[in-house]
């Protein structure tokens, strides 16, 4: 996956930090549908994903802070984060930032 291409500051990046639990239980289909998913909605800049020894960091970008807060409301998304909580992770913890810099080799 590459790095995702981001406008000029401000914007929203929501950080979603998670240890998983054993074995697929359909994590990897719904993960795939969440990915294609959140790149219709409006206001979706980029998303970028590494997983090591069992952490994964997930982070999307979004234009601001009310379209992360939809995001996290669309229907399919909502069954994602309640079979999260109940199947898929150990632990987690998502973190919601402006961005207020934003440099790199481009």
């Amino acid at each position: 996956m590459p790095i995702a291409s981001t406008p000029e500051p401000p914007y929203t990046a929501v950080i979603f930090s998670a240890v998983r639990t054993e074995g697929d239980q359909g994590y990897a289909r719904m993960a795939e549908r969440m990915f294609a998913l959140a790149a219709e909605q409006p206001g979706y800049l980029g998303v970028e994903t590494a997983r090591d020894d069992g952490l994964g960091i997930t982070v999307s970008y979004w234009a601001d802070d009310a379209a992360a807060a939809a995001w996290k409301q669309v229907a399919e998304h909502v069954v994602a984060q309640e079979r999260g909580a109940t199947t898929w992770y150990d632990d987690y913890r998502i973190r919601v930032a402006t961005v207020t810099r934003a440099y790199g080799k481009a």
